[in-house]
């Protein structure tokens, strides 16, 4: 039986009760990203998904630059997507993205779209690995990480 460090616990205690980190972007449409129906290509919204997922990482005070920089890349493993309603050029999109649990090597986020006027567009889950750039095998979740998460959840209780 593997005993869990404090910041394991509140990740664990968090993402059970549905406390983890949320973050708020808002995405303009661009023309490049229609189809010739006007209608966002559907591949279109995995690039909404990692600009909104970076963001939040940002938010945290990570780049995806710094964890390259250290060693560790973070591809997506698994992408599940429900299209709702179709978005157009020059839509102005907000993306809830949530990040959901982190296990292992594995990390999973949530995405809510919207349109301005709050209807709800699309939803979607990814799941990332993180993985040593030099031997390309999955790790853990690197502990800068795990501190940046857990000190920011620890701020808002």
């Amino acid at each position: 039986m593997k005993i869990l460090s404090f910041r394991e616990v509140i990740i664990v205690y968090y993402s059970y009760f549905g406390k983890m980190i949320s973050y708020k972007t808002d995405i303009r449409v661009l023309y490049s990203d229609t189809d010739q129906m006007g209608i966002v290509h559907h591949s279109n919204y995995l690039k909404y998904y990692e600009t909104a997922r970076w963001e939040l990482f940002r938010s945290l005070g990570i780049s995806y630059k710094s964890i390259e920089n250290e060693g560790y890349i973070v591809p997506v493993i698994r992408i599940n997507t429900h299209y709702i309603k179709a978005i157009h050029y020059d839509d102005i999109v907000t993306i809830i993205t949530t990040l959901k649990t982190i296990k292992g090597s594995r990390i999973w986020f949530h995405y809510k779209l919207y349109t301005l006027d709050g209807v709800l567009v699309n939803e979607a889950e990814t799941e990332l690995a993180f993985v040593k750039k030099e031997n390309r095998k999955p790790c853990l979740v690197p502990e800068f990480v795990n501190l940046a998460i857990t000190d920011s959840i620890s701020s808002k209780t």
